[in-house]
């Protein structure tokens, strides 16, 4: 009978599973269970780039919307808003979005509708142009306009796509008529399948952290909410398992936790989603201190910094470091969770490897 993990193989087990040696983009985004988070905020580059540049071959910042156009990927919310494959989106539609339209406001929307269909590719402006629909409070109180709301809600109840963005600015065409209008032959199955996808992207997980994805999944796609629960009951069944000081920890199946992973002497600078970091639980149990994204702190309030960037030196996150460039420069300071670098042989060449990674992958200077 094989020897129930510890929480040093389980460590070793998230670190080299999520880390993978780099492949193609799809084949990446295939192996992170079908989903990219995106964030905005570039510093020194956009969440979805830090992530992809440890698992993709030859992978330069803006890499991904580059080559969107091409890639069988879409923009959309899934338990946050990112880039997924196909066949993951199909599962979360027809999606009930937390706001109900009334039949004025679906007029509206299907006056959108009709003009992106005619203009075939539809800038927001260029609709807001056509229509005069103006402006109107946004959720968090300031203005938009209201073909842009209506943009954004068509999108995410699945009746648009993303084509590509202009200057950062979402371009949209409609979508298949299946996607957004016909109901999925078995919603139980499609809430298990996302559920695994999940497993599959931030596994090993202990159960508070895979119940908390399973509520914000079934957040994401409200028509489902119901089968929470099942959902999780039915996970918890399926999925390989082990109790590990007090805590039930589960993975995907066909994986061993003690195999004997690989973990090479590499320093690697992770974004603040990055999968390996992303579970703020499973990081404390993990790593034994409390990790915080503080970009929307006030600055007075930081402790480490406004997109500070985690710190892995083989299998254990040390530490953080903010990175900028600056007239073309890479500048890098670090912290350390115990106060010091580590004094280790080949941590401080590691690091320095790391940096000219960073630095080749935005193109700047050291």
């Amino acid at each position: 009978m094989p020897k129930p993990p510890d929480l040093d193989t389980l460590r070793r087990h998230a670190v080299a599973r999520s880390l993978f040696a780099p492949t193609t983009l799809m084949a990446a985004v295939e192996r992170l269970g079908g989903f990219v988070q995106a964030d905005p905020l570039r510093a020194p580059a956009r969440a979805q780039d830090l992530t992809l540049r440890h698992r993709v071959k030859g992978y330069q910042a803006g890499d991904l919307e580059r080559r969107y156009p091409r890639l069988d990927l879409q923009e959309d919310f899934f338990i946050n808003y990112g880039f997924v494959t196909p066949a993951l989106r199909a599962l979360m539609h027809p999606r009930t979005a937390h706001r109900v339209w009334d039949e004025p406001r679906w007029q509206l929307a299907n006056a959108v509708l009709a003009e992106v269909g005619r203009l075939g590719e539809a800038h927001p402006a260029a609709v807001d142009a056509a229509l005069g629909h103006g402006p109107v409070k946004n959720w968090f109180g300031g203005n938009s306009r209201l073909s842009t709301e209506l943009l954004d809600g068509l999108h995410y109840r699945g009746r648009l796509d993303v084509v590509r963005r202009d200057s950062g600015t979402r371009i949209y065409r409609l979508a298949a008529p299946s996607l957004g209008q016909q109901a999925h032959p078995d919603p139980q199955a499609a809430m298990d399948a996302m559920a695994d996808a999940l497993v599959q992207k931030y596994a090993p997980l202990p159960a508070g952290s895979l119940s908390t994805l399973i509520s914000m999944l079934a957040s994401g796609a409200r028509q489902w909410q119901d089968l929470r629960r099942t959902t999780f009951a039915r996970a918890k069944a399926r999925l390989p398992h082990a109790r590990v000081d007090g805590m039930d920890w589960y993975w995907p199946a066909g994986e061993d936790p003690a195999r004997g992973w690989r973990i090479p002497a590499q320093v690697r600078l992770l974004a603040p989603f990055d999968p390996v970091v992303w579970d703020r639980r499973r990081f404390e149990q993990l790593w034994g201190w409390a990790y915080r994204f503080e970009a929307y702190t006030p600055a007075a309030k930081r402790v480490r910094g406004h997109y500070a960037l985690p710190l892995l030196w083989r299998d254990q996150v040390i530490g953080w470091a903010n990175a900028s460039v600056k007239g073309g420069a890479l500048h890098v300071d670090c912290g350390y969770a115990a106060d010091r670098a580590p004094r280790e042989a080949g941590y401080q060449a590691a690091l320095e490897d790391e940096i000219q990674r960073l630095a080749d992958f935005l193109g700047a200077r050291r």
